[in-house]
């Protein structure tokens, strides 16, 4: 009986996580969407945040796009046209890259680059009181802390994964010219790619990219303003952010590859 009160117990409480973050994403997506919150400083917040976590990850997110069409485009590319298939390329780089990787791994980069610096940042201001400060002064820390970073970390997100897709496809085509491996025209490339895109890949890639994004920004949000008064809260606030993003990205993507496929 305690065995299975324990399991009770978990899954309550995990349940009640769940349903906090909902809440909380609820309530930024409720505010957020209205105009009258964005204050010039909230817009301020929301540059910051997404320069800091998409403009200065281009350069990171291409190298890995770089790498990964090196793998994955020119070997399809090449290979299936060797054994007479080449109408599988599509449908390959379809399900691998953009069903797959683009969204996957764009969020984990945002996350291992900008989710513990939003944890670590809001939970020292906490620990510092600079959150009471900002409340005493007028400004609401809700409107002014955590909704622009939430808002800021899915539209990095999301560009992000636009430039992994372009550089990925196109640099994988390009060294498969550049190596002799005669590729499909590129007209023919582009149609077949096109044409293993699905209608219902038009809701669930975007819901792999933004709806882990949205969460993961919730989570590190929160984690970092749950922190006592103690600065040894602080990296335990961190750890728990990057864990608890980490294992909703993959959990949707999973639910949402799944879908995909009934």
């Amino acid at each position: 009986m305690n065995f299975l009160a324990s399991i009770g117990q978990f899954v309550f409480g995990q349940v009640r996580k769940l349903t906090y973050l909902a809440a909380v994403l609820s309530a930024v997506l409720f505010v957020g969407l209205r105009p009258r919150h964005w204050s010039r400083a909230v817009r301020n917040v929301l540059a910051r945040q997404v320069l800091f976590s998409g403009v200065d990850a281009i350069n990171f997110i291409a190298f890995i796009a770089l790498l990964i069409g090196v793998s994955i485009v020119v070997q399809a590319n090449i290979w299936l046209r060797k054994v007479g298939q080449t109408q599988l390329l599509g449908p390959i780089l379809v399900t691998v890259i953009i069903r797959e990787l683009g969204p996957l791994l764009a969020n984990f980069v945002v996350i291992g680059r900008s989710g513990n610096a939003i944890a670590a940042e809001l939970a020292n201001m906490k620990v510092n009181g600079e959150v009471h400060l900002l409340d005493s002064m007028g400004l609401d820390p809700f409107i002014y802390l955590v909704i622009p970073r939430v808002f800021g970390f899915a539209v990095s997100v999301f560009c992000l994964t636009i430039v992994f897709f372009v550089v990925s496809l196109s640099s994988g085509y390009l060294l498969s010219l550049f190596m002799g491996g005669h590729p499909l025209p590129l007209a023919d490339f582009i149609d077949n790619l096109g044409g293993s895109i699905r209608p219902s890949d038009a809701v669930l890639v975007p819901i792999k990219i933004i709806l882990p994004a949205l969460l993961s920004g919730v989570i590190c949000c929160t984690e970092g303003l749950a922190v006592g008064s103690s600065i040894t809260d602080v990296p335990k606030a961190t750890t728990r952010s990057l864990q608890r993003s980490a294992f909703m990205l993959f959990f949707i993507s999973a639910a949402a590859s799944f879908l995909s496929y009934l």
